[in-house]
């Protein structure tokens, strides 16, 4: 499933991005795999030493030679990330259907990353659709990830970013 800037394009205020963002459904086991149809694709991992790297980050990057985007790939196999996947919305790309995030679930993955730019982006998406969102779904999600080590006022940042753009307009 696309996250990140592509999601932001389709969900919020349109930016510019350097790289796709996919995460994957599958845990890092699957790295072997995933090699093979990188090769098959003529997609380039960028880390010298692939496995560490994975190992460490869960985040293969690699480079599309022929149009010089990086694609970081991301592994996930959680309950939630199954969840997401399931949620996606499909779009209608070069006669292909993409699986894009929901607004809901790109909103979860922009907090939980938590970086300046993130936080932006997830302002972008409930200005354009916080009338829309599912947020007994976000809310859920974001009191799991609480239980993450460095995420624990994942709940609290997410109410108050809520209620900063209330405070807008809503």
């Amino acid at each position: 499933m696309l996250i990140g800037g592509q999601a932001v394009l389709l969900h919020g205020e349109p930016r510019l991005t350097q790289d796709v963002d996919v995460t994957l459904g599958v845990g890092p086991s699957r790295l072997v795999d995933l090699l093979s149809l990188c090769e098959d694709l003529d997609l380039t991992p960028l880390p010298g030493d692939t496995e560490a790297f994975v190992r460490e980050t869960f985040v293969l990057p690699v480079m599309d030679e022929a149009t010089g985007i990086r694609v970081d790939l991301i592994f996930s196999n959680t309950s939630y990330e199954a969840t997401a996947i399931g949620r996606a919305l499909r779009v209608r790309i070069g006669g292909q259907d993409v699986p894009i995030a929901s607004a809901e679930d790109l909103i979860l993955h922009k907090v939980f990353a938590g970086r300046a730019r993130d936080l932006e982006d997830v302002r972008g998406v409930m200005r354009r659709k916080a009338h829309e969102l599912d947020w007994a779904h976000i809310e859920k999600w974001a009191r799991v990830f609480t239980a993450v080590p460095g995420r624990e006022t994942l709940a609290r940042d997410l109410a108050e970013l809520r209620s900063q753009y209330r405070g807008t307009g809503d």
